[in-house]
C-alpha cells in the first residue's frame, strides 16, 4: 500500500504532515483533561477549597474538549482530501495503464476483475485512509502517551493494563490471521459476481431466446451465495472482537476501583485524598490506552482487505508493457502508404505452436490486397500485427519504409484507419462516433458527412430523429449489424488514413450495398493503401492483390484469375461460393 502512496502529489504529504500535527495536539489535549480531573477531585475533597479554582479546572478541561473537537474537525477535513486525493491518481493510473498494456496482457486480466480493481478495490483503500490513517497515527501515540503517565502510579494497576493489552493484542492477532486471507478469496468472488451480471447483460438477447434465464439465475445464484457465506463468515468473525474489547475494558475499569479500593482502605488518612485522585486518573489513562487498541482493531478490521486490494492494483500498475514506444528520432520517411511483410512469424505468448509462418509480400501506396483463407488461418491476426495490437514472434514489418517498432505507438496509429471484425460503437451521437479519437487533426463536419455518404450509412442516419446528433447507445445496440458496421466503416474514412484496414467489415451489408460502397470507396481512397479481410468472394475479386493464408501459412499471391489458375485453396474457396460459369466470365 506504501508504494501506491509514494505517486502522489505534495499537497497530500502536506496534508498528512499537518494531520499528524492536529493528531499530536488531539492526544495532548485529550490526556490533559484527566489531570485536571484529579485536580477537581482533590479540591472537591479538601477542606477550604474554592469555587474558583474548582470552575477554573472545570473550565481549562472544557477548553481541552473543545480544542480536540476542533483539532479532529480539521484532521477530518485534512484526511478525507487525502483519500479522494489518493482515490482520483490511483484510478487514473490504473485506467492509463490498462490502455497501455498489449492484448494479450489485458487478457492476464478478466475484464470484471479489471473493473472491480478500479473500482471497488480502490474504494476499499480509500475508506481506510479516510478512517485508518487518523486511527494509524493517533492510536500509538495516545497508547504510548498514556502509558508513560501511568508508570509510575502503581504496580498492581500497571500490571493489571499491561495483562490486558496482552490479551488484546493476542485476540486481534488471532482474528486477523483467521480472516487476512480470506479476504483475497472475497475480491475474487466480488470479480466472478462482476463477470457473471455482465455476462448475462451482454448476452440477454441469447440467454431470451434459449430460454436460459433459470440456467443464469442458478448460475448467478452459485457465485453471488459463495461471496455472501464468505462476507458472512468475515463479518461473524471480526464481530467477536468488539464485544471481548469492551469486555477487557469494563474488567479492567472494575478491577482498577477493586485493587483501588483495597489501596485506599490500607492507607494512612493523609494518603486516602491522594490514591483515590491516583485511582481516578488511572482509570481515565487506561480507558485511553484500551481505547488505542480498540482504534487498533478498527484499524485491522479494515487493513486486511485494503492490503488485499492494494496488491491488486500494484498486479495491474507492476505488469510489464511489451509493446513499447519506438524513439523515431530523426527517421527519414522516404515512402508513403506502403506495407512489407518480411518473414513475420507470430505465436501468442502462452501458445506452443506459431500461428502464422514465414509471411512475406509488400504492398505499394494506392494499391488494394486482399487475404482470404479458411476459419482460424490467421487473417485477422496478420493484419492485427500492423497496428502493433500484438509484437511479431520472428521478422519484420515495414510501414512507409520503418519498422514499426521505430515509430512512435500515436504516429503509427495516425497512419491507420482500421475497422474491427466486431464494429464497436461509443455511447454518444452519431458524430461523436465517426469523428472519434485523437487523430492529430480536427474532423470537420463536413468531412463527418462525407465519410457517412461514403460509408453508405446516410440513408439511415437521415431518417433518425436527430439525424447526424442522433443518439448511439454503448456497443451500438440501437441500431442493426449492417448499420454498426457501416458507422465503423466511416469513421475510418472520416480520419483520412495513409492506410486502411478492414478485418472482415463488409460481413453484414447485403451484396448490393456492399457491391456500392466498395465502388465509392475505391473513388475516394485511390491514393490510400487498403488492406482486407473478407470471406466473399465478391467483396475481393477486384483487389490488386489477394493473399490466400492457409494453417497460417501463404499459399498464393496474386489476383483473382491468376489464383484461380495456380492456387488451389483459393479455387475451393471461391467454387464454394460461386458457380464455375459466373466464375468463368
Amino acid at each position: 500500500m506504501l508504494k501506491l502512496l509514494k505517486g502522489l502529489n505534495k499537497k497530500v504529504y502536506l496534508f498528512i504532515a499537518i494531520s499528524f500535527i492536529l493528531i499530536f495536539a488531539q492526544v495532548w489535549l485529550e490526556l490533559k483533561m484527566p489531570d485536571y480531573m484529579s485536580e477537581i477531585t482533590v479540591l472537591v475533597q479538601t477542606e477550604g477549597s474554592k469555587m474558583a479554582d474548582i470552575l477554573k479546572n472545570g473550565g481549562f478541561m472544557m477548553l481541552c474538549a473543545l480544542g480536540s473537537l476542533i483539532s479532529a474537525i480539521i484532521v477530518g477535513y485534512f484526511i478525507a482530501n487525502v483519500a479522494a486525493l489518493f482515490s482520483l491518481e490511483t484510478r487514473k493510473k490504473l485506467f492509463t495503464k490498462v490502455e497501455n498494456l498489449a492484448m494479450h496482457e489485458v487478457k492476464q486480466f478478466s475484464t470484471s476483475s479489471l473493473i472491480t480493481r478500479t473500482t471497488n478495490d480502490i474504494t476499499q483503500i480509500e475508506m481506510f485512509l479516510a478512517m485508518g490513517v487518523q486511527l494509524l497515527i493517533k492510536a500509538p501515540i495516545t497508547a504510548i502517551w498514556a502509558i508513560t503517565k501511568i508508570l509510575n502510579k502503581s504496580w498492581e494497576w500497571s500490571m493489571l493494563t499491561g495483562i490486558a493489552v496482552i490479551i488484546l493484542l493476542t485476540v486481534i492477532g488471532i482474528i486477523t490471521a483467521i480472516v487476512m486471507p480470506r479476504f483475497k478469496i472475497v475480491q475474487k468472488l466480488i470479480d466472478k459476481v462482476n463477470g457473471v451480471t455482465r455476462e448475462n447483460l451482454t448476452g440477454i438477447r441469447v440467454i431470451r431466446a434459449f430460454n436460459a434465464e433459470k440456467f443464469q439465475q442458478d448460475k448467478f445464484d452459485d457465485v453471488n451465495n459463495k461471496l455472501t457465506k464468505q462476507q458472512l463468515f468475515n463479518q461473524k468473525t471480526f464481530a467477536i472482537m468488539m464485544p471481548i474489547m469492551y469486555l477487557v475494558m469494563y474488567f479492567l475499569t472494575l478491577f482498577i476501583y477493586l485493587i483501588g479500593a483495597n489501596l485506599i482502605d490500607g492507607a494512612l488518612l493523609a494518603d486516602k485524598i491522594s490514591l483515590f485522585g491516583d485511582m481516578v486518573v488511572f482509570s481515565s489513562y487506561a480507558m485511553q490506552v484500551i481505547m488505542s487498541f480498540l482504534m487498533l482493531a478498527m484499524i485491522f478490521m479494515m487493513m486486511p482487505r485494503a492490503s488485499i486490494s492494494a496488491k491488486r492494483i500494484r498486479e495491474v500498475l507492476d505488469e510489464d508493457i511489451t509493446i513499447t514506444d519506438g524513439q523515431q528520432e530523426g527517421l527519414q520517411i522516404k515512402q508513403k502508404g506502403t506495407v512489407e511483410f518480411k518473414n513475420v512469424s507470430f505465436m501468442y505468448p502462452d501458445a506452443e505452436e506459431y500461428l502464422l509462418e514465414d509471411i512475406s509480400f509488400k504492398v505499394e501506396k494506392g494499391q488494394t490486397v486482399a487475404f482470404i483463407g479458411s476459419t482460424g488461418s490467421g487473417k485477422s491476426t496478420l493484419i492485427n500485427l500492423i497496428p502493433r495490437f500484438y509484437d511479431v514472434t520472428k521478422g519484420e514489418i515495414f510501414v512507409d519504409g520503418i519498422n514499426i517498432k521505430d515509430y512512435k505507438q500515436t504516429d503509427l496509429h495516425n497512419k491507420i484507419g482500421y475497422v474491427p471484425q466486431k464494429a464497436v460503437l461509443f455511447n454518444g451521437t452519431v458524430k461523436e462516433n465517426v469523428g472519434y479519437g485523437d487523430n492529430g487533426k480536427k474532423i470537420s463536419d463536413k468531412k463527418i458527412k462525407e465519410a457517412i455518404k461514403i460509408a453508405q450509412a446516410e440513408e439511415f442516419i437521415l431518417k433518425m430523429d436527430d439525424k447526424y446528433d442522433s443518439h448511439i447507445a454503448a456497443r451500438g445496440t440501437n441500431i442493426s449489424g449492417g448499420q454498426k458496421q457501416r458507422l465503423a466503416i466511416a469513421r475510418a474514412i472520416a480520419k483520412d488514413p495513409e492506410i486502411y484496414i478492414f478485418d472482415d467489415s463488409f460481413s453484414a451489408l447485403d451484396y448490393k450495398t456492399d457491391a456500392t460502397l466498395r465502388k465509392e470507396l475505391k473513388k475516394y481512397t485511390k491514393e490510400a493503401t487498403t488492406l482486407i479481410v473478407a470471406q466473399r468472394i465478391g467483396t475481393i475479386m477486384h483487389a490488386d492483390q489477394i493473399i490466400v493464408l492457409d494453417n497460417g501459412k501463404c499459399v498464393g499471391i496474386g489476383t483473382h484469375k491468376e489464383l484461380l489458375q495456380n492456387c488451389e485453396v483459393y479455387k475451393q474457396i471461391a467454387l464454394s461460393q460461386i458457380s464455375e460459369e459466373e466464375l468463368a466470365k
